[in-house]
């Protein structure tokens, strides 16, 4: 189970409660010298003057012992921390399944300090059995952790006779602390037995308590050390080549290769021990994963996560969350990292006989991370970075040219926060800039300048029982008449709708402001746990240049409620039951949904788990469906969604998910998913993984275009009958804990069949048929060779507008073989293979072996990487 013991402590929100503290007092000896390689054999670990075990056990059954035991022991230099864990068990029973680093399964051991001593913050370092190293660093009380922080440490295991041990050197240079005669730390050490799926704590930690650093015990005896500020430089070299089918007519693929040679450099400075400067200059990401393919319909665009290492390490400390919780709205942020460095905006016109070289992305040319913690409570994260001005070039029998497609843009966020009441309230900002320099005037559809801002404050009390969670933000955009006009009549909020009469669309605006909020009162330590939560982001509210929010103009309310078996009962391990209801309205004061939804979640006794869901959509008004027209009711609906997986510790796992939604008025819409899950690991190295996945959606109202016609405007719709087959691959080969292979592939084939033609005549109508007018067989053909459909509404012989034939079948296999080898500690290669092919027709009709023929027969493009990078530091 993929860091299982962390996953259930850390991405819970429990709370402290009255419980005694254990004490470790670590101890030090002249001329300390320990080789770390996990058999603990030094004398220094033989005479130390005290290893603690008494662990207690955390899952399943809290407060029992545990059903093997663990002891540990600390020591410390001038420059380093040394723990040494010794896990009691049968050799034979041991799950030493390999990994990728931050990736763990089997049997585990950590340690996690809060260095700080704030009980809010603390650095986490795991070790698995097979040797592989996990580690992250947590804020909030453990409720935001970052596994993508990669500290420079040292660490070996060892099989005995009595089970296994691991060891550990942690430099100084990689915790924060304050200078002092002695430390003082909170700490605590954990083991996994995988076979078991038993966690133990040396401190005893209640689960219903919220809060989890806050729950440590205490550290003592490390005297007379100094603050450590780490200086990591890791300059990094690239070559690149790609293949792909020659084209002799275009001269930029008609050699049908491309190689390129890059450098650039990445950094860590400590500029205090409680400060730190991330820095990258002219990064490279060929080795991270592609985004998996889809075929988006609608309005809303899609949240993809953020894989670049730079942007994830440290991503915490600059978050701010627009509502609370998590699910679809956690995206909601001031700050997204994937606007830096995105595809560029503009996409030049070109000719027939005129070939253009468009680049994939804008190049960042460098980026600066300052964050750090003070001994008095101050958090802050400030994020700089520079994209370059981009341009595609455009070749034809008129020679060659080049147009700017990005311009020169800085990206600032800024992030600060305060600490009160030993952790129980605290008091946080944030701002947000982005300024263009932009001096073409077909760019000037970018917003010059794009300013956010807002405040935060938690409050916790009662034991941190209780919670009351409020923030207020803002934005400023500006730029020219053509900019501000695009972002009013954006799909998010569309000002220029003939109902909206309370919204104003001024064609001579300049600039446009907006704000927002959210509010949480709550009970959220116990077994009964329930909050009511309001949101509400105004009309003019832009934020998307460095943030994210698919949709404004709404206020919503939401109450949730849940209830959680911590411990085992009757078939169960453990379980929970949620119940959330949500209402929204816009700011003109309609109701634009209500909702619900009942879910629930289950780990059986035989490690088997489940979950369920029951979700009910009251009628839904939304602005954008007809992309600016008025807005139209959207009949509600009910659905169903399950799952059920086997035992994660066999060899060979499986599971199924899937479900049905369908509308109130029947026929209107539905939509079925279904995915199974596989996985097989022959040897304790190797892990494959299948997930194909397969979904029908039927939907009678799918928005196709809008032409004009008799001065009005004609919204046409159809139905589409979609069909989406997907298949995740997955390979990860672990030679070593240090030497990996890994790989991804997603054969994706989607298809659209779009029938029964109509237009809006009542977008409001109460009756669903009364909402629109199918066109008759008199009034609509298709013209075949101009795959167009021709409408003659008034069947006067002419045509009165056409629009072309929408229909789809998509076709995409992406994958991305990757060896990675830390050949020393930070310093990594990477030889990465990637292949890409698409394909599109606009069919319609779904006939997987012809498609995934056709998807075969498609030229492929090849990129081949090495990678490599050097630290140098401390």
């Amino acid at each position: 189970m993929r860091l299982a013991f962390v996953a259930v402590l850390l991405l819970c929100t429990y709370f402290v409660s009255a419980q005694e503290k254990r004490t470790y007092t670590a101890s030090t000896s002249e001329n300390l010298s320990i080789n770390v390689n996990g058999k603990l054999d030094e004398p220094e670990w033989q005479n130390v003057a005290r290893w603690d075990n008494d662990f207690i056990q955390h899952e399943p059954v809290e407060g029992d012992p545990p059903t093997r035991q663990t002891e540990f022991a600390i020591l410390y230099d001038a420059n380093n921390i040394y723990v040494a864990i010794r896990a009691f068990d049968d050799p034979d029973s041991i799950s030493m399944r390999m990994s990728r680093r931050d990736q763990l399964e089997g049997d585990l051991v950590g340690i996690a300090f809060d260095s700080y001593f704030d009980k809010r913050t603390h650095f986490f370092f795991i070790l698995s059995a097979a040797g592989v190293r996990s580690d992250n660093v947590a804020s909030n009380d453990g409720n935001n952790e970052d596994y993508t922080w990669d500290p420079i440490w040292m660490a070996k295991t060892e099989i005995t006779s009595n089970g296994w041990t691991a060891e550990m050197q942690i430099p100084l240079t990689q915790l924060r602390f304050k200078e002092s005669e002695e430390q003082v730390w909170g700490m605590n050490v954990f083991r996994y037995i995988f076979r078991e799926d038993e966690l133990s704590t040396w401190q005893y930690m209640k689960r219903e308590t919220a809060g989890f650093t806050s729950q440590f015990g205490i550290l003592r005896g490390i005297k007379d050390i100094k603050p450590k500020n780490s200086l990591n430089v890791t300059p990094y070299a690239v070559a690149r080549t790609e293949r792909f089918e020659k084209e002799p007519d275009n001269p930029f693929l008609n050699s049908g290769k491309n190689n390129a040679f890059d450098a650039g450099l990445d950094a860590k400075i400590g500029l205090t021990n409680n400060m730190t400067m991330d820095l990258t200059v002219n990064p490279d990401f060929g080795q991270v994963e592609a985004d998996p393919s889809e075929v988006n319909l609608s309005t809303y665009e899609t949240f993809f996560e953020e894989k670049r290492p730079f942007f994830i390490e440290g991503k915490n400390i600059l978050s701010y969350s627009l509502s609370f919780g998590d699910g679809d709205l956690a995206a909601n942020n001031l700050f997204y990292s994937r606007r830096i460095g995105r595809r560029p905006h503009y996409w030049p016109d070109y000719d027939d006989d005129e070939y253009l070289d468009q680049p994939d992305f804008t190049r960042i040319i460098g980026a600066a991370k300052i964050s750090g913690k003070t001994s008095d409570g101050w958090s802050f994260g400030v994020l700089e970075s520079v994209t370059a001005r981009e341009t595609a070039e455009i070749d034809g029998i008129n020679g060659k040219r080049r147009q700017s497609v990005e311009p020169l843009t800085n990206y600032l966020v800024g992030r600060i926060q305060k600490d009160f009441n030993e952790g129980n309230t605290y008091l946080g900002g944030i701002v947000t800039a982005v300024n263009r320099s932009i001096n073409d005037e077909y760019l000037e559809f970018l917003h010059k300048s794009a300013y956010t801002g807002g405040i935060d404050f938690v409050h916790k009390w009662n034991d941190k029982k209780w919670l009351l969670d409020a923030g207020l933000y803002f934005s400023r955009v500006a730029g020219t008449e053509e900019a501000i006009l695009n972002t009013q009549t954006m799909y998010s909020r569309t000002y220029q709708r003939p109902d909206a009469d309370y919204v104003h669309l001024d064609s001579t605006r300049t600039s446009l402001s907006g704000y927002g909020g959210k509010f949480t009162f709550g009970k959220v330590g116990g077994r009964f746990q329930a909050a009511g939560i309001f949101n509400w982001k105004s009309p003019g509210l832009e934020i998307n240049d460095v943030g994210f929010t698919p949709e404004v103009d709404e206020a919503m309310q939401i109450l949730w409620m849940g209830y959680r078996w911590y411990e085992p009962v009757s078939i169960f391990r453990s379980a929970n039951i949620n119940f959330n209801e949500w209402t929204v309205y816009d700011f003109g004061g309609n109701l634009v949904n209500v909702g619900g939804n009942v879910n629930g979640h289950a780990q059986f006794k035989n490690f088997w788990s489940a979950f369920s869901s029951i979700n009910w959509d009251g009628e839904t008004l939304s602005h954008s469906m007809l992309r600016g027209g008025p807005s139209m009711k959207i009949t509600g609906s009910t659905g169903f969604y399950a799952g059920l997986f086997s035992n994660p510790q066999k060899k060979f796992t499986y599971g199924i998910d899937g479900g049905a939604n369908f509308s109130k008025q029947k026929g209107y819409k539905s939509n079925k998913s279904f995915e199974l899950e596989f996985g097989y690991r022959p040897i304790e190295a190797l892990k494959i993984e299948i997930s194909p996945e397969f979904s029908i959606n039927d939907n009678k109202l799918q928005y196709v275009t809008q032409e004009d016609y008799s001065n009005d405007t004609r919204y046409i719709l159809s139905t589409i009958y979609r069909k989406t087959f997907a298949t995740s691959i997955r390979l990860n080969y672990n030679i070593t804990p240090d030497l990996t292979i890994q790989f991804w592939g997603q054969p994706f084939v989607a298809t659209g069949d779009y029938h029964d033609y109509k237009y809006v005549t009542d977008s409001k109508a109460s009756n669903i048929d009364d909402r629109y007018q199918l066109y008759t067989d008199q009034q609509i053909t298709f013209d075949a060779d101009a795959e167009m459909y021709r409408i003659d509404e008034n069947m006067d012989g002419s045509t009165d507008y056409a629009f072309d034939k929408p229909d789809f079948n998509v076709r995409e296999f992406l994958s991305n073989l990757v060896l990675r080898w830390e050949y020393r500690p930070g310093s990594i290669v990477y030889l990465v293979w990637s292949q890409n092919r698409s394909g599109f027709e606009n069919i319609g009709h779904f006939d997987l072996g012809n498609d995934f023929k056709c998807l075969f027969e498609e030229d492929p493009k090849n990129v081949f990487l090495v990678k490599f990078s050097y630290r140098i530091g401390r």
